[in-house]
């Protein structure tokens, strides 16, 4: 009798962790139907965090927060909230990693003996008052801080926030564009820098209430790059540091990847770059490694494209590389296969890859039988000569059921979308919202032939005031699609842009039913 009762609590702490689990756990990426017997019921809380935007005297954040309107039918009735909150900072000793000072000799080891310091003011940032209309706020504070937040309730799925940085001069000038990152314990960063005409920053935020400890580890041509200083890296709860990335090395490198691994806790993630020549812009984690990746959004008047891929496996990939352009997939000249050996960075200059028409890049295996995992992206400049301006594509995942663009202007944005598959088309709404100041929802449908890609200048809002936020939404049945938005705002004759892929929002998951199985009960 004992060991039996022993059982049905094992059956009832099994069945709860699998009901658990299923309510906060994201989708499967290729997972487009739910299993029979399951239902996709919205998530109920969502975390975002945003890095700390510029220490420049000379710089303006925007941050427009927003969630689709009707996203979280049946979420138990709660209206919920959905905010972000400044936070904490780590005082390095010497002002090294845990600073901008950028002292080499310290490192990272900075930020791990650093003491964290509390924020100055805890008002909440872009607070949300309804679903379906952008909420918008500025600061030109150089110590601007990270954000840290989480929405519940009606506001959780979907929710979207976008930090949006405009510096008007000097070294990081430039439009700096970011989606606000999800935490997690691992991310890959394919094409930073550790060369001398580079300062590239990680900035790692905790949200939670317990530290973090994470590892940085960095791959060259030939493989991971010597020294320790990116090992165990404290990150205090609610606590922000940036890592300066030259530091963790005493071996210059152009073209590297990053691995960031929590292995305590987690955190968030995202690498701001910033060239001497070419500008400033946020690096946005990869989607995880998979076999094939897809780059959306190569905008049509490109004067460069350099392609930064690893393949972090223990087996080495071979990829067939190719340009879905508005007529069709093509093969750029001299690049019919990309062979990338476990464990180190190959670089690629496709140069002006486009030839004046939009693109997205399609990496896939050159045999079929290969599934070595692959992390991939994209170095992209517009502008010559003393006024270029560069931004970053990593691969994204594919947009499953809905994903979204918050911070467009009457004007300057680019909808990019692809179906990267020969024969399976894609039909998509893309909805316009409220403006933040006022304006009526648009939405508007596209196909995408299999193969191709499509550049649109998405709808606006009938009568709009301020900023609106862009869905995209696949229709039942259709093609993989995925998608990007470029935001381009010039600066005084240099075309600055930015460019932020669209990958799915994750706001709804698969909670499979649970059923009885008395064969548990045997001894």
């Amino acid at each position: 009798m004992k060991r039996t009762m022993m059982s049905l609590t094992g059956v009832a702490v099994a069945l709860a962790a699998v009901t658990g689990v299923a309510a906060v756990a994201a989708p499967d990426d290729g997972a487009r139907d739910a299993p029979r017997g399951s239902s996709r019921l919205p998530v109920q809380r969502s975390a975002l965090l945003c890095p700390a935007p510029t220490s420049s005297e000379v710089g303006e954040t925007g941050y427009t927060a927003f969630a689709p309107k009707g996203a979280a039918a049946g979420a138990d009735g709660k209206k919920g909230t959905a905010e972000l909150r400044p936070a904490g900072t780590v005082r390095a000793a010497g002002d090294g990693a845990g600073g901008k000072g950028g002292k080499k000799s310290k490192g990272a080891a900075d930020a791990a003996a650093g003491q964290a310091v509390a924020p100055r003011d805890t008002k909440p940032v872009v607070p949300l008052q309804e679903p379906g209309k952008p909420v918008v706020a500025t600061t030109d504070k150089p110590d601007a801080p990270a954000l840290v937040g989480s929405a519940d309730g009606m506001f959780a799925p979907g929710w979207t926030v976008q930090q949006t940085t405009s510096v008007a001069a000097g070294a990081g000038r430039g439009l700096l564009g970011l989606s606000c990152t999800t935490p997690d314990t691992t991310f890959w960063f394919p094409g930073v820098s550790t060369a001398t005409d580079r300062q590239d920053y990680v900035h790692l935020t905790n949200p939670d209430g317990v530290p973090a400890v994470v590892d940085l580890e960095l791959h060259g041509k030939d493989g991971s790059l010597a020294g320790s200083a990116g090992e165990d890296i404290s990150v205090p709860p609610h606590t922000t540091v940036p890592v300066l990335l030259s530091t963790l090395t005493t071996t210059p490198t152009t073209n590297a990847s990053l691995h960031v691994v929590a292995r305590e806790g987690r955190v968030g993630a995202a690498v701001q770059a910033s060239d001497g020549k070419l500008g400033s812009d946020w690096l946005p984690p990869a989607a995880d490694p998979a076999p094939s990746a897809v780059l959306p959004g190569i905008p049509k008047d490109a004067t460069s494209v350099r392609l930064v891929a690893l393949a972090p496996g223990e087996s080495d990939a071979d990829l067939k590389v190719q340009l879905a352009t508005p007529t069709g997939l093509i093969t750029p000249a001299g690049l019919e296969s990309l062979h990338l050996k476990s464990g180190m960075t190959t670089a690629v200059d496709l140069k002006d890859l486009t030839k004046g028409e939009a693109g997205s890049l399609v990496l896939t295996p050159s045999d079929s039988d290969s599934r070595a995992p692959v992390t991939a992206a994209l170095r992209v400049t517009r502008g010559k000569g003393a006024k270029q301006e560069m931004a970053f594509i990593p691969a994204t995942r594919p947009v499953e059921k809905r994903a979204t663009a918050a911070d467009n202007r009457d004007r300057g944005s680019t909808l990019s979308l692809v179906a990267p598959e020969k024969g399976k088309d894609a039909k998509v709404k893309v909805t316009a919202s409220a403006g933040s100041g006022g304006g009526t929802p648009v939405s508007k449908t596209y196909t995408v032939k299999g193969g191709r890609s499509l550049d649109v200048e998405p709808p606006r809002p009938q009568g709009l005031k301020g900023t609106y936020a862009l869905t995209v939404e696949p229709e039942p049945g259709s093609g993989p699609v995925y998608a990007a938005r470029m935001l381009a705002r010039p600066q005084g004759g240099v075309p600055a842009f930015t460019v932020q892929p669209l990958p799915d929002d994750r706001g709804s998951v698969l909670v499979p039913a649970a059923g009885q199985d008395l064969s548990l009960l045997t001894d």
